[in-house]
């Protein structure tokens, strides 16, 4: 054989093992998860869809693993090489969801001009999408409350305490559909909060008759959930609610659960068990007395994602509406509402 060809042959063979082993080096990246990093989360976070890589997953790194295939802090993992796209095994995923980077940002303007854009600090909640629903609003303000000559609308303070919620979900990765709007108000620090009526259901007018107002707003979630459960691995529904009972009567926060649904009731119960904990570290000497109870609510029963429903306290009652004027209150109240998001989620099977 001609020298020219053996050094051509020579040249090929080199060129072989060395796209071998860029591919092997693609195939078997290694990446150390985030402190208190679900399995599904980190799959998401390196572009990987759990329900198509996680088997493989969990073949490369089962001997990485802790109990129940869980992360562990500081090891880093092998991740399965990314397949072809139409190939058989991802088939079915070309819908799913890209969850957003912790550090991109997001611009959301119904959270005001001042809080509109913001950044995923974390990916705690990557691959979740949380509907969220205010009640009332529109031509029905809901409970009414009145405090040093001004008066408490329902539907004004659940909507903000619903926008902060939302915002700290969308800051922990979650994708979050707002379904009760008003274009204006954004996230408010006033004590006593403006009435209006421009609340729609995501840009629908609000019926003032009660049964088709609930109607409107489950077949909304339920439009959405249609379209996003093949692309999230966790969708969940909260309606928010603040009561009206005697002035005399001071209640704590209380939730829930759809009948007969045991992904409700655990949402509800991880719910409360926050508020437990916060208080038992916050008020210590007070004690937490809300309550997780079923309820056959339209608005539970006609939801097609799991829904929780809460109540976040007697707007008749003085020490109750400390929780609702106070902005820090409100704040509180939605960072311990996703934090029994986050828990839900981390501790779905």
């Amino acid at each position: 054989m001609p020298v020219s060809c053996v050094m051509k042959n020579k040249y090929i063979v080199f060129l072989l093992f060395l796209l071998i082993g860029i591919c092997s080096a693609q195939a078997q990246q290694k990446v150390t998860p985030l402190r208190g990093e679900g399995l599904d989360a980190f799959l998401i976070r390196n572009h990987r869809t759990p329900k198509v890589y996680r088997a493989e997953f969990i073949q490369l790194n089962k001997s990485r693993l802790g109990k129940g295939n869980c992360l562990l802090e500081g090891v880093k993992y092998t991740i399965p090489g990314l397949r072809k796209a139409g190939s058989k095994q991802t088939g079915k995923s070309g819908g799913k969801a890209v969850a957003p980077a912790v550090g991109s940002t997001f611009n959301e303007p119904l959270f005001g001009k001042k809080l509109a854009k913001g950044k995923v600090t974390s990916n705690r909640m990557a691959g979740a999408c949380i509907y969220l629903v205010s009640g009332h609003g529109g031509p029905d303000p809901g409970a009414i409350g009145r405090c040093n000559g001004h008066q408490l609308h329902e539907d004004e303070y659940a909507y903000d305490i619903m926008l902060r919620l939302a915002r700290f979900l969308k800051e922990e990765g979650a994708e979050v559909r707002i379904i009760i709007q008003d274009s204006k108000d954004g996230i408010r620090d006033e004590a006593y909060l403006s009435n209006s009526k421009r609340e729609t259901c995501m840009g629908s007018p609000i019926p003032l008759n009660q049964l088709q107002r609930l109607k409107q707003r489950c077949a909304k979630v339920n439009e959405q959930f249609a379209k996003d459960k093949k692309k999230y691995s966790y969708c969940r529904a909260m309606f928010i609610h603040v009561d009206s009972r005697s002035k005399r009567k001071q209640t704590d926060v209380f939730f829930y659960h759809s009948n007969g649904s045991s992904l409700s009731k655990r949402l509800a119960t991880n719910m409360k068990n926050i508020f437990e904990e916060k208080y038992d570290r916050h008020q210590p000497d007070r004690g937490f007395r809300g309550t997780v109870s079923g309820r056959g609510l339209y608005v539970l029963r006609n939801s097609a994602p799991v829904s929780v429903f809460v109540e976040l306290g007697n707007i008749q009652n003085s020490f109750d509406q400390r929780r609702f004027i106070l902005n820090s209150n409100r704040s509180a109240l939605a960072k311990w509402l996703k934090d029994g998001f986050v828990r839900d989620y981390k501790r779905r099977k």
